[in-house]
């Protein structure tokens, strides 16, 4: 059984994109692990393990438009079912 079984991955489209600022804000608010958040001031990658990925979206989607938008059930992966 996974902590956080579910694999979030978006990208992040806008204008004074801060990688920190989101990092810090991931952390700060939302229970999960291996947050990745790169990228430059126009586009963010974000990876996260959570088990809220529409939070995660909803933050993305705050911050501009997100797309490339991968939610992975690494629980049904590690059983050899689709993900």
């Amino acid at each position: 059984m996974l902590e956080y079984k579910f694999d979030t991955q978006l990208l992040i489209e806008g204008h004074d994109l801060d990688e920190d600022e989101i990092n810090d804000y991931i952390t700060e608010h939302f229970k999960g692990d291996c947050l990745l958040a790169v990228g430059d001031e126009d586009l963010i990658k974000i990876h996260f393990h959570t088990n809220e990925p529409w939070q995660i979206l909803e933050y993305g989607a705050s911050k501009g438009e997100i797309y490339d938008i991968v939610v992975e059930n690494m629980e049904r992966q590690a059983n050899g079912e689709k993900g």
